[in-house]
């Protein structure tokens, strides 16, 4: 074993939770969410002479946190929200009158916060993450208590002094953290990907079988039902680009062009604008493996339920054929968009994509093509930015979504056409190529709107 084994469980790479942005809406919700946690275990007497809270914001979340909603979520954390249980309508009223405070409970106190006491650093700060933020509750000019979190991507946060011990490989019975080692598992057990995934994902969890399938079922239902919402909801969408919805249109065509060849192709873009624009709008979404990426894999499934008629234990089948390339992307590289730009967000979500899509369309399950739609889908995303027009994740990002659910179906027709075994890349080289790419790339690129497509806002 090269690392630490991949411990990270299909609930937590597919959360559920409101958009437009996991590291900048749910990453910080968590993170506000553990500190009013621990506030309330703080001695009676520290907690007395609390008089104010202060959020500062760094990095990528202060460039376009605005945009993110990254205010409102801090806010929501701090009240004691949790992201799978907001309400997306009272999140959005969240802060929109600036005269407005928030009770948050310090034991027996109750200070107040509002638009004064979030901070929008744009000064440098030395931190190991783009987007770092820092909760102080103090007393005057004295700081009482102080926590720094990191949002490293899909919602995922770390707390700055947290014990980064290394996972005991025994903690799952098939432990791998590389493609190789995965295929090496299954050669030496002579098991599926299937059975490994399985088995690994019940010892991380916890959970029975039927627990595990019952949570992946939840996970498909709440992506279909951003789908079906994005489908019927028409007008423009929050914030300064004022943007038209186009999923309701494009739906109405396909429908109309039935016997078209086109018509595949229309309700493909049609499910996954109607997922992204759901994410845009700030309702509820799954991240898969972000939430500016959350159209990509709703519009792909929805599309295997509704059109391949594929059964249940096929799209779950496929779903953790999905999470084991997403796994694999987060461990060894990124799947925040601040640190590789957009190829660790819907790149990755193109990859996870082909790989469900390749392993729904076989019999005896074959790892090779799997591996190999997954590394195509990732080589053509290489280098992709991450340079939202105003901070809002809509403009590239909303039709971004569609265009990789497109490359994630051609990358499936590509490996499963008997020359998955020509692939001279394996997945872990592109991985690692990927890594270094979004190492080299420029911070203007990487989720700052600063360069690229942001710099074209004064024609929206």
């Amino acid at each position: 074993m090269t690392s630490s084994p991949i411990t990270t469980s299909v609930s937590d790479l597919f959360k559920v939770g409101p958009g437009p942005s996991s590291s900048h809406t749910i990453g910080p919700m968590k993170a506000a969410f553990d500190f009013r946690q621990r506030l309330a275990q703080l001695q009676a007497d520290v907690q007395q002479q609390a008089d104010s809270l202060h959020v500062h914001l760094y990095g990528s979340l202060s460039a376009t946190g605005k945009g993110h909603g990254t205010d409102r979520a801090v806010v929501a954390g701090l009240l004691g929200w949790q992201p799978e249980t907001t309400d997306p309508d009272e999140l959005l009223k969240l802060l929109r009158d600036a005269s407005v405070t928030y009770p948050v409970p310090v034991g027996e106190r109750i200070i107040q916060v509002g638009v004064p006491e979030i901070h929008f650093e744009r000064k440098r700060y030395d931190s190991p993450y783009a987007n770092t933020m820092v909760l102080k509750l103090q007393s005057g000019e004295q700081t009482l208590a102080e926590e720094e979190y990191y949002s490293i991507g899909g919602g995922f946060i770390i707390r700055k002094g947290e014990p980064e011990t290394a996972a005991d490989p025994r903690s799952v019975p098939y432990p791998y953290s590389t493609m190789t080692e995965l295929k090496a598992q299954l050669t030496m057990y002579n098991l599926s990907l299937d059975d490994v995934l399985m088995a690994n994902e019940m010892a991380i969890t916890r959970r029975s079988r039927a627990e595990v399938n019952q949570r992946i079922d939840q996970i498909l239902e709440f992506m279909h039902k951003a789908v079906r919402r994005g489908l019927r909801h028409k007008g423009i969408l929050p914030g300064s680009i004022k943007l038209s919805r186009k999923a309701p249109i494009l739906f109405q065509q396909a429908k109309g062009m039935s016997q078209s060849s086109d018509s595949f192709l229309i309700f493909l873009n049609a499910y996954c604008l109607a997922a992204s624009e759901e994410n845009a709008a700030g309702g509820i979404v799954v991240t898969a493996p972000t939430s500016g990426a959350s159209g990509v894999i709703p519009g792909l499934t929805f599309l295997a339920k509704h059109h391949f008629h594929y059964d249940r234990a096929t799209l779950r089948a496929g779903m953790l054929a999905a999470a084991a390339i997403g796994f694999l992307v987060k461990h060894n590289a990124s799947i925040s968009g601040a640190e590789m730009g957009c190829m660790g967000e819907v790149g990755t979500a193109s990859a996870m994509g082909a790989a469900f899509l390749t392993r729904c369309s076989q019999g005896i399950v074959d790892i090779s093509p799997i591996e190999a739609s997954a590394e195509i889908a990732i080589e053509h995303h290489l280098g992709m930015t991450c340079d939202p027009i105003g901070g809002y994740v809509q403009i590239p990002c909303i039709e971004r979504n569609a265009m990789g659910a497109v490359k994630a179906y051609n990358a499936y027709l590509l490996a499963t056409s008997g020359a998955a075994s020509f692939q001279k890349i394996s997945l872990d080289a592109v991985i690692k190529v990927m890594k270094a790419t979004g190492r080299d790339m420029s911070t203007k690129y990487k989720e700052t709107s600063e360069a690229g497509l942001a710099l074209s806002a004064t024609e929206c």
